[in-house]
């Protein structure tokens, strides 16, 4: 279950780094409509190194937005985007399975044919009893149009595991509420 639940953990997480931010903050641009190849890259975590793709499409970006708005303030007491010269910045503390996460996150690319976030995080009051710290990395790339079997918001993990983003708050109603801070 612990497993499972850092899974979900990790998964927010990401996604909500690749979400817009919710109305009225500094917002992300939407991506370029199509299949992107997420590579995600961790150092200081027991996560494995991934590749993944995503099918999106405007649509589907903005109601990620919307999805994972009450999911973080839920989850988190602090989220905030601010625009640079390069990109963006991103900060945020959370707490999934009992745990409390803070992160920051550098957010460069054009959202077109390709960007990076690079992200540190610190937990602590982990399944180890033992704070963490890691780095990762996500280097996403435009491949083209989605496949033919794909829909919007579909993403394809390792191993052929497939999950659409939209099921995600559906995701979050299976933690017990008690986890979830």
């Amino acid at each position: 279950m612990t497993r499972q639940l850092l899974s979900f953990g990790s998964a927010f997480g990401l996604l909500a780094l690749l979400a817009p931010a919710a109305a009225g903050a500094v917002e992300l641009p939407v991506r370029k409509a199509g299949l992107w190849e997420m590579k995600v890259l961790r150092i200081g975590s027991p996560a494995p190194e991934m590749t993944m793709q995503h099918c999106t499409d405007e649509t589907t970006d903005k109601e990620m937005s919307t999805a994972f708005s009450p999911m973080g303030k839920e989850m988190c007491s602090k989220q905030d985007i601010q625009k640079t010269a390069t990109g963006y910045v991103s900060d945020s503390v959370c707490g999934v399975a009992g745990m409390s996460i803070t992160s920051h996150a550098e957010i460069n690319g054009d959202f077109n044919s390709a960007y990076t976030v690079k992200s540190t995080s610190h937990s602590e009051h982990g399944p180890s009893g033992v704070p963490r710290d890691s780095t990762t990395t996500i280097e996403a790339k435009w491949l083209g149009a989605c496949k033919a079997d794909q829909k919007a918001g579909d993403i394809m993990m390792p191993g052929g595991m497939k999950m659409n983003v939209k099921d995600m708050e559906k995701l979050k109603a299976l933690i017990p509420k008690n986890l979830q801070k």
